[in-house]
């Protein structure tokens, strides 16, 4: 039988937080960056059908895993919905500021429509890697605090949180993946996970770039000048993207686990630097 392969003191703490627009919001409320905030917005648009989508394809394996991945799970249904419903808020700020997100939602919600006809060990699979994904841009986040000094207080917080709750929970879905395929060859395991792994990336940077241009032209930023500061902004400087290389490239590595690093002392530091509190809370 398998089991989590989290460390044994770890506790993952669903944070029932509400986030509120700060009195002085901006339309570029990330720096006063127009390209930085089109690609967190891109980000966010994402969020509430992709977690939705988790939350489904994880819980759909939860009776028949052991008890203490079992957990996980319920915690982990948690979080994503407690992001969902903030992110929710947050796009509609978006909108407020001038944004028009809805076809972009759509697009989601129809690749999603795609997915959900695949087997359900396949839209598992998928979780993973979207799963890891988030979670190095959470600890990149959360490494790098400074990469949103000059942004709103409520938006920053709002982010941290976020990014604590994928580092907690960052390895649920993998290995409810390994559970489910545990019968499975490990070679098998391991070329599923990647192949599927290497088709989300593909897809998952694409979607975000062409999301990006797109909120990026309604504030008239278009053509060559918007694909060379947004290249910039992932690869150059700060480099979003670029920071996150080395951490995707180890997922990819046979005997990969999530919890190869251990960084929740960057929860701790993110903790005491936004004022969260730990109590584990139950969904209301």
């Amino acid at each position: 039988m398998t089991t989590t392969h989290a460390p044994d003191d770890l506790v993952i703490h669903p944070r029932n937080l509400r986030f509120e627009a700060d009195e002085a919001h901006q339309r570029w409320w990330l720096n006063g960056d127009a390209v930085a905030t089109a690609w967190h917005n891109a980000l966010s648009i994402t969020f509430p059908a992709g977690e939705t989508f988790f939350i489904e394809s994880v819980r759909r394996f939860q009776r028949d895993v052991p008890d203490e991945l079992a957990k996980q799970i319920k915690d982990f249904a948690k979080q994503e919905a407690f992001h969902t419903r903030e992110h929710n808020e947050f796009n509609a700020r978006v909108e407020a500021d001038g944004y028009e997100i809805a076809s972009e939602v759509s697009r989601v919600e129809e690749r999603l429509a795609e997915a959900r006809k695949q087997h359900p060990v396949a839209q598992l699979a998928m979780t993973v890697a979207l799963e890891h994904f988030t979670a190095i841009f959470a600890h990149s986040a959360l490494k790098n605090p400074d990469l949103m000094e000059k942004t709103e207080a409520e938006s920053q917080r709002m982010w941290a949180w976020h990014a604590i709750e994928e580092i907690e929970h960052k390895s649920v879905a993998f290995d409810t993946y390994a559970h489910v395929m545990r019968d499975a060859p490990a070679r098998k395991r391991w070329s599923i996970r990647c192949l599927v792994f290497l088709n989300v990336s593909r897809n998952f940077i694409t979607s975000r770039w062409i999301e990006t241009r797109r909120l990026l032209a309604q504030d008239g930023i278009t053509g060559w000048s918007a694909r060379w500061k947004l290249l910039g902004y992932l690869l150059g400087k700060p480099g979003i993207v670029r920071r996150i290389i080395l951490p995707w490239l180890a997922f990819l590595r046979p005997g990969f686990h999530p919890w190869d690093v251990d960084d929740r002392e960057l929860i701790g530091e993110a903790q005491a630097r936004y004022g969260f509190q730990d109590e584990a809370v139950a969904a209301e």
